[in-house]
């Protein structure tokens, strides 16, 4: 996911912000405890989330995959106090660890954890989002942005993880794309193309697809 040199990225990571106590012992924990914990947003892109969401200052956000909970604490940071966040991730053995990192958070937004089919769970929601953290099952990419496009704010944002893939998106690296890659390139091509959004995408860490509800 990494395409800087090492060196590069330490003096990056050196001169942002540091993680808070509580991220850290979860990126730890993650790292120890957990399968696949490059799915971890981690230092650097996890300030990043709490940055823009300082900027946006939401009073409601929606997080599609929760993983183990750092990026939503991240997310949660910049948050209007009495807001909300629902978060969910169809991941049932990770719940009582992600409720436990939850419950440690000082946090006053309240978070909203559901385990399920996103998709199934999505047109339930009778909300208006005002930021979107999409970080789940590459194929269905699409299909989540056209679950919550008529549920965004006007100036609302959506934030979409992974959306380099690895340098799996580029075209000599695209021989025999599996699924995955093909649901990243159909969603890149998709929202850069949807006139109800303008868009930028970030080169932090895996890309970060950056889109503004018009």
């Amino acid at each position: 996911m990494d395409f800087l040199p090492d060196n590069l990225q330490d003096y990056i990571e050196a001169h942002t912000e540091g993680e808070p106590t509580l991220l850290k012992r979860i990126n730890r924990d993650t790292h120890v405890n957990v399968l696949m914990p490059r799915m971890l947003s981690g230092h650097l892109q996890g300030r990043v989330l709490s940055m823009i969401s300082h900027m946006v200052k939401p009073k409601c956000v929606l997080e599609i995959g929760t993983y183990t909970g750092y990026a939503t604490l991240c997310l949660a940071e910049g948050m209007d106090s009495s807001g909300e966040i629902i978060t969910i991730d169809v991941n049932e053995e990770l719940e009582d660890r992600v409720r436990g990192h939850f419950e440690e958070a000082s946090s006053p937004v309240r978070i909203d954890y559901r385990v399920g089919n996103a998709i199934d769970i999505i047109p339930t929601l009778d909300r208006k989002f005002d930021l979107v953290f999409i970080d789940a099952d590459k194929m269905n990419y699409s299909l989540y942005f056209d679950l919550i496009i008529d549920k965004m704010t006007p100036g609302g944002y959506i934030l979409a993880d992974n959306v380099l893939w690895s340098g799996k998106v580029i075209e000599e690296n695209m021989k025999d794309a599996d699924k995955d890659t093909q649901g990243i390139l159909d969603f890149n091509r998709k929202v850069h193309n949807d006139v109800r959004v303008s868009n930028v995408l970030f080169p932090i860490r895996d890309g970060i697809m950056v889109l503004r509800k018009l």
